[in-house]
């Protein structure tokens, strides 16, 4: 149990396969709401499903949890090593009347759902060794345990999100507890690790408003307190349909991957659902002074990508050249195969990045923008600047270039050479620019050309364009 007097909460994802949206923002949730009132948020990696449970999976959630900036109280703790636990708790149940052994075969059960089928009856086990005494033969044989559940009345989830939510006990099968190896199942081990954890507020998919409500039981039948719940509305493709692989339901590292701010996801995230008046940006620290779950909508969020981009956007801008830059490399040495980056063309990447950031939604675009800058060198040109340089327009770097080399080397002075050379030709500045920003860049977009020029140097500025004179 936590000593501490606040609320205590947790998030607790099964490593069956990777974090994605859904689950992070259910674990921003959670923290938030713990960081807003000086509770204790907890990491708790259910991991009973061991032919489904992965190393790779328990480390991309830790990883995406750290990226997002979703620090948890103490270390994370794992279910599976709580099974002693698990099945203390089965047995004082079965010891107290309150849970059973279920001797019925697979055959049987199987059997059992097709004539209920046939029948046009939900699919449900029927409580045929909730009041019978096993033979001598049976007891030679595998059984599960199941809780005795009450099948009159009904179990009221008073939900924080949904408002009260009423299920028909008799709805409400006798669930197993522990399998018929031993293993305790998830719905006891949740509950279990719940309430020794002292976890106060459960907030989670609404897909897990079923599971609150046959949890309850065994918190009824143990005599522990009942947490507060909010289940959250699922997430939602544009398209309004269920987020899916093909709305781009991505694990998060691969946003991350995408060149998204780990800020932006945590603003994004929280918009998914929570809703601050008409704020759209919020920062982290706005969102844990606000953060209440009376804010929380009922109705499923839509993905927006267009609106994730321009939000990323809006952070990129806002992050300080100098944090942008190391953001920036260390996205760079994740590429395959890596850039590696060395001290002269990380200063470059700073001194340029005031402009460089103006254009970019993204690091990717950011990055792809920044190309020129990375490496020293005749650049390659793309579709466009090879459009541009035209013989004539090469023709025209070879009679600018003369001019270039006989300025001071400064944005001022590049400029107004520059302009004065387009004068004296009767040409305007952009034809004297173009075919300069194409052959030092390799594009026909980049930051502004003089300022470039001035931050590559005058060595290697001259160098690239006399590459493409003719």
């Amino acid at each position: 149990m936590s000593e501490n007097p606040g609320p205590v909460l947790r998030f607790a994802p099964s490593p069956t396969g990777m974090l994605h949206i859904g689950g992070a923002r259910t674990a921003l949730f959670n923290w938030l709401y713990a960081r807003h009132t000086g509770g204790t948020f907890l990491l708790r990696i259910e991991d009973t499903d061991r032919e489904r449970s992965t190393p790779e999976a328990v480390a991309a959630i830790l990883n995406g949890m750290r990226w997002l900036g979703l620090n948890w109280d103490g270390d994370e703790i794992y279910q599976f090593a709580r099974a002693p636990r698990h099945r203390e708790i089965a047995q004082q149940l079965l010891a107290e009347g309150k849970a059973y052994r279920c001797y019925a075969t697979a055959d049987e059960l199987a059997q059992m759902r097709e004539e209920q089928k046939a029948a046009g009856k939900p699919m449900r086990y029927d409580g045929r060794w909730r009041n019978r005494t096993p033979g001598a033969s049976e007891k030679a044989k595998s059984f599960v345990v199941r809780l005795k559940a009450r099948q009159d009345g009904e179990t009221v989830v008073h939900d924080q999100v949904l408002g009260d939510v009423r299920f028909d006990n008799h709805q409400l099968d006798d669930m197993v507890l522990l399998r018929s190896d031993g293993t305790p199942t998830y719905m006891l081990a949740v509950v279990v690790d719940d309430h020794d954890m002292g976890v106060t507020h459960v907030i989670r998919g609404a897909d897990h408003l079923n599971n609150s409500a046959r949890q309850m039981q065994i918190l009824e039948q143990m005599g522990w307190p009942v947490p507060a719940y909010a289940h959250l509305p699922l997430i939602n493709g544009p398209d309004g349909q269920k987020l899916s692989k093909r709305h781009g339901a991505l694990a998060v590292e691969a946003y991350q991957d995408m060149g998204y701010l780990p800020e932006t996801m945590r603003n994004y995230l929280l918009r998914l659902g929570w809703s601050h008046g008409d704020d759209e940006i919020i920062s982290t620290e706005q969102a844990i002074e606000w953060f209440n779950l009376e804010s929380i909508g009922k109705s499923p969020a839509r993905m927006d990508y267009k609106k994730l981009d321009n939000l990323n956007g809006h952070y990129i801008r806002q992050t300080a050249d100098a944090v942008l830059t190391a953001e920036l490399v260390a996205f760079a040495e994740r590429q395959t195969p890596p850039l590696v980056l060395d001290m002269k063309v990380r200063a470059r990447l700073e001194a340029a990045m005031p402009a460089l950031k103006e254009r970019a939604k993204t690091l990717v675009e950011l990055l792809q923008g920044a190309e020129f800058l990375l490496t020293d060198g005749p650049r390659g040109l793309d579709a466009a600047a090879e459009k541009l340089l035209t013989p004539d327009a090469r023709e025209g770097l070879a009679r600018v270039l003369p001019v270039l080399e006989a300025t001071d080397w400064s944005v001022t002075a590049l400029e107004a050479a520059a302009r004065g050379f387009a004068e004296d030709a009767g040409l305007k500045l952009g034809q004297v620019a173009q075919p300069l920003r194409a052959a030092l860049t390799g594009r026909t977009s980049s930051p502004p050309l003089f300022e470039m020029l001035a931050l590559l140097g005058r060595k290697e500025s001259l160098n690239r364009l006399r590459a493409y004179i003719t």
